[in-house]
């Protein structure tokens, strides 16, 4: 239903939206569709986004330094103001290697990408979401934090991490107004596959628009509805 049709759903006209990992993938998709919505969207990465759009402006950001992502913010408010409607806690590394062949410096890169730049995005936006009594933090995990795969130890690790703090976050932060969902989109055909080693993205996947649309749907929702958790897989995925 369109938001215009129903004043009780979320309206994106005019909404602060705070993307990570905007560049590419899912992130690039969802801050198109947002901006087709009205929304003005804050893209923190590291790479430019290159969408030509008046109300995006990305904010250069690695999302493993806290510094950085707490001048994005700063950046964001004083661009678009202090309200800061949402966030979607989207960058994500993942490196595919049996547990014994990974480098404690690619595990490490895994957390502190996949968690530890969560914990920083989501940290960063909480202040204003409190002051002005409401927001919603959307969370992107992976059907990898629902099942363990073989050769993803770190990458599963994370994911079942954010899957687990979104969860305390929900509890902390609802007596807010603050609304906290986490997804579990499972094989996108993305580039993400590039460094996934026997698997090719391909036509049977999910798209990143397809995942995109589920987000922009969740962040619709009225004030009062809360999706926690939504797993979404292709139906007849081709891997090979």
């Amino acid at each position: 239903m369109d938001p215009a049709e129903n004043p009780a759903l979320m309206d994106l006209n005019n909404k602060t939206i705070v993307v990570t990992g905007a560049s590419r993938g899912i992130g690039k998709a969802l801050a198109q569709q947002l901006l087709e919505r009205g929304s003005r969207v804050a893209a923190w990465s590291r790479t430019n986004p290159e969408i030509d759009h008046p109300d995006l402006r990305h904010f250069p950001t690695d999302i493993k330094d806290m510094d950085q992502v707490s001048a994005a913010m700063q950046a964001t408010q004083e661009h678009f103001g202090m309200a800061v409607h949402a966030l979607v806690n989207n960058a994500g590394l993942g490196i595919f290697k049996a547990m014994d062949a990974l480098s404690t410096e690619e595990w490490q890169a895994m957390f502190d990408v996949n968690v530890l730049g969560l914990f920083h995005a989501t940290r960063a936006v909480i202040p204003a979401m409190k002051q002005q009594e409401g927001g919603h933090i959307i969370n992107i995990s992976s059907t990898a934090g629902l099942n363990g795969i073989e050769e993803a130890s770190a990458y599963c690790g994370t994911k079942f991490a954010v899957r687990g703090i979104s969860e305390v976050m929900y509890k902390e932060l609802k007596r807010f107004g603050i609304k906290v969902s986490c997804i579990y989109p499972g094989a996108v055909n993305t580039d993400f596959f590039d460094h996934y080693p026997g698997i090719t993205a391909n036509e049977t996947m999910m798209s990143a628009d397809e995942v995109a649309g589920t987000i922009i749907h969740l962040l619709e929702t009225s004030d009062n509805y809360v999706p926690l958790n939504v797993e979404m897989r292709p139906l007849r995925p081709r891997y090979r």
